[in-house]
């Protein structure tokens, strides 16, 4: 079972442009997701895919400065993207990972992985956007499927949404921990006790940089540390938490209206 990580990377955002080239204690975002993400123990590759726009001619550049693979695809239709992608490395197993999350967590990704195999599961994940519950924080976000999953998501998926977030699709209709969705894919959702859900250590705009920035900054290790040394570094400095309160995170139906208003 090849089991590829596809990192998702663009520089357009719609409300921090640039910002997977912005400095964080001073790295690329994205590289240091791209170093997290490798450390992953039971990933085989690491990629990064881009659009075929000239705007992200230097995310490619950067990977490709990493020694990391990069495909290319359409702006939009990410899941288009993701697809090409795990042809492209004959992924059995697609492990979607967003490069907005500086601090992805290894061994969470090792989790949703063996989860997936180990209950032959088509879509594991550690999170799901509103409606959905959650209890891991915002940007430790981990998506887990199998190609075939992935392929019938491709073939079938006619809604903005679905093209735009790869994955609700798959998980559309999906309403308890483990089961079926509506579209019959088997399905887990990792939950954590107690609930720290409502924390957000994505970078989406300004005020998220801000927060990443200094609680980066806090850290002895800018580098090998766990989601638990951040919890513990939010619990010893709750106010770090005001940074970025008011941001609103996107639902599973947001989509950015240049896709439908180019």
């Amino acid at each position: 079972m090849n089991k590829v990580a596809i990192i998702q990377a663009r520089m357009g955002s719609s409300r921090l442009p640039g910002k997977v080239l912005l400095d964080i204690a001073g790295k690329p975002m994205i590289q240091h997701v791209i170093e997290r993400t490798r450390r992953a123990r039971m990933l085989d590759s690491v990629t990064v895919a881009t659009t075929t726009d000239a705007s992200d001619d230097p995310v490619a550049a950067f990977a490709a400065s990493m020694g990391v693979p990069c495909t290319r695809g359409s702006l939009h239709d990410v899941l288009e993207r993701y697809y090409r992608a795990a042809q492209t490395h004959s992924a059995d197993i697609i492990v979607r990972i967003t490069a907005d999350c500086p601090v992805i967590d290894p061994a969470l990704i090792d989790d949703a992985i063996r989860t997936l195999l180990e209950g032959g599961y088509d879509f594991v994940a550690n999170r799901l956007p509103p409606p959905f519950p959650r209890s891991f924080p915002i940007g430790l976000d981990v998506e887990v499927c199998t190609f075939a999953a992935l392929e019938r998501a491709w073939r079938e998926a006619d809604q903005p949404f679905h093209r735009e977030h790869v994955m609700p699709f798959i998980y559309e209709g999906f309403e308890i921990s483990t089961g079926f969705s509506a579209r019959g894919f088997k399905i887990a959702l990792l939950n954590h006790i107690p609930d720290y859900g409502t924390l957000r250590w994505t970078v989406d705009t300004a005020e998220d940089l801000e927060l990443l920035r200094r609680m980066f900054a806090a850290l002895e290790d800018k580098n090998d540390f766990t989601w638990y040394d951040l919890l513990s570094l939010i619990q010893k400095h709750p106010e770090l938490t005001e940074i970025n309160a008011q941001v609103q995170h996107k639902s599973m139906t947001d989509v950015d209206n240049r896709a439908t208003n180019p």
